[in-house]
């Protein structure tokens, strides 16, 4: 009832989030032009082809997203924000009139990313840091991201080389399924103690990608089960997703955008795929949900909680695709007014946004996350692709 209630309440007063969307073309640009700043100032002098995890550099702030405390940045940065910027390239090339300038990034970032493949344990997969420079975990979430990032690449370009890395790095992914808990990988290789959203929701979307690029029903056979675990394991009744399931079969109830997401956008797929309604009806379910769950309103204006600006960008991705089927356009203009107040109130000296788009000054003075500015860069070509008129 408390969702409904909210959702009623959006509706009735709708104008109070959704400012005017500027043109397509404004919005490309802002995307490109974002797209280059954060590659000039973020690649690495050293390295060719990678990225510094922080603009400016030379803290060596600790780094929270890893399996164990007290991971410290490093030379370059870890693979996680460095797919943030494949993303953003393969929304980019889809522009005609950029498309010959993003191949040329692709092509770089394609060799930026084979630098994290690690070929010493078996089967081959992506560690968390580049391979030639020191070994390090395999996530199964970030193998994931690779993934989905090369069947894009192979959808946007047709080189069949991506498709082929692709393929390869799905069975990486998969090596990590077992039949604990009824199914699902864990967070990386080698720890057993939970079965993430972020490693099986990813793992749906790059199982989806693949078919979509080859047509190979494995994929859809993978997809599906991936869905289904995560349907019985971590959807709550009101179609919001967990963070993981430890192995004495408990969900942990702390929510992020992303893996809702991710789900989302996996809904909207299957239905595209399958043309069953079940799965739109679900889509259209967990859309409205989850805009109720993660949106606020302060004094008449509905904004969204931003966990993190990457994790809004993969629930952005759900809302997008949703909106190519039912032409609903409320959750896009919502973050899209988000990320315009944003790019007015967040952004520091350097034209880079906060972290969770903050605007104090404390927050404009720290130095800024690679994936948290990638993200931005997707989001407005993403939303200027989309081409919504007022």
């Amino acid at each position: 009832m408390k969702y409904v209630l909210i959702i009623i309440i959006l509706m009735l007063s709708g104008e109070s989030f959704a400012q005017d969307f500027q043109s397509a073309t404004v919005y490309k640009q802002k995307a490109d032009l974002f797209f280059d700043k954060v590659w000039s100032h973020y690649r690495s002098k050293n390295h060719p082809g990678l990225f510094i995890e922080h603009f400016p550099g030379g803290e060596q702030a600790n780094l929270d997203y890893f399996q164990g405390a007290q991971v410290k940045e490093k030379e370059v940065s870890f693979l996680w924000p460095f797919s943030g910027m494949f993303s953003a390239a393969n929304i980019l090339i889809r522009y005609p009139d950029l498309k010959e300038k993003y191949e040329h990034y692709l092509d770089t970032l394609a060799v930026g990313v084979w630098a994290y493949r690690d070929t010493t344990r078996m089967p081959v997969g992506y560690q968390a840091y580049p391979a030639r420079l020191e070994k390090s975990d395999r996530y199964y979430d970030d193998n994931a991201l690779v993934c989905i990032d090369y069947a894009e690449a192979y959808l946007n370009t047709k080189d069949e080389a991506y498709v082929t890395k692709a393929r390869e790095v799905f069975q990486f992914i998969i090596s990590g399924w077992d039949e604990r808990l009824d199914g699902g990988v864990y967070w990386l290789e080698g720890y057993k103690d939970q079965k993430p959203a972020c490693s099986n929701g990813m793992a749906t979307l790059a199982a989806l990608k693949l078919y979509q690029a080859t047509q190979d029903q494995i994929y859809l056979i993978w997809a599906k089960k991936f869905y289904q675990w995560m349907n019985s394991r971590l959807r709550n009744p009101d179609g919001i997703y967990y963070n993981d399931v430890k192995m004495d079969g408990k969900p942990n109830p702390t929510y992020y955008t992303y893996n809702t997401g991710s789900m989302l956008e996996s809904a909207v797929l299957l239905y595209e795929i399958t043309k069953d309604r079940l799965y739109l009806n679900e889509a259209q379910l967990v859309a409205k949900n989850s805009y109720a769950f993660f949106s606020k309103n302060e004094k008449g204006t509905q904004t969204f909680k931003v966990d993190l600006p990457w994790f809004v960008t993969v629930l952005f991705r759900g809302y997008e695709a949703l909106y190519k089927v039912d032409q609903n356009p409320v959750y896009i203009k919502a973050i899209a007014s988000d990320l315009d107040v944003a790019w007015k109130k967040s952004v520091d000296q350097y034209g880079f946004l906060t972290a969770r788009w903050a605007t104090d000054q404390a927050a404009k003075q720290k130095p800024k996350w690679l994936l948290d500015e990638a993200c931005i860069a997707e989001l407005y070509a993403r939303i200027g692709l989309l081409n919504i008129k007022n």
